[in-house]
């Protein structure tokens, strides 16, 4: 069974908040929680509220303990882009594009692909 929550228009550029979301897939959601928790990125409040929600969402159709729950799928679409104009000098004009984003996280009991659910011990 799965949970998902989504974040439409983000006022956040995609490739900052790809690099939030790449940390926490995979994850737990207890441990994603806490990794969010210490990123000092602005993107690392936005996903860490909207994995809450995700939570919420679990709870909501009874799906277990938080502990129990993983972070399936965590991705991140660009959205909508504002065009605007910088002035410059000479009477010309410079474009800027305030990027937008879409992130979806999507919780699930089952352990995700490639991991098992069994911790490795590196020998080397």
């Amino acid at each position: 069974m799965e949970a998902k929550a989504l974040y439409r228009h983000a006022r956040l550029g995609p490739r900052k908040a790809r690099l939030v979301v790449d940390l926490i897939r995979g994850l737990r959601a207890g441990e994603a929680m806490n990794v969010l928790q210490f990123t000092k990125r602005h993107a690392a409040r936005i996903v860490e509220k909207l994995l809450k929600s995700a939570v919420a969402n679990a709870s909501q159709k009874e799906m277990g303990d938080v502990d129990d729950l993983w972070v399936a799928k965590a991705y991140v679409d660009g959205g909508p882009v504002l065009k605007r104009v910088q002035p410059a000098p000479m009477g010309r004009a410079h474009p800027i594009h305030k990027r937008s984003s879409h992130i979806t996280l999507v919780l699930s009991n089952a352990v995700p692909p490639g991991l098992g659910g069994t911790k490795r011990s590196r020998s080397k």
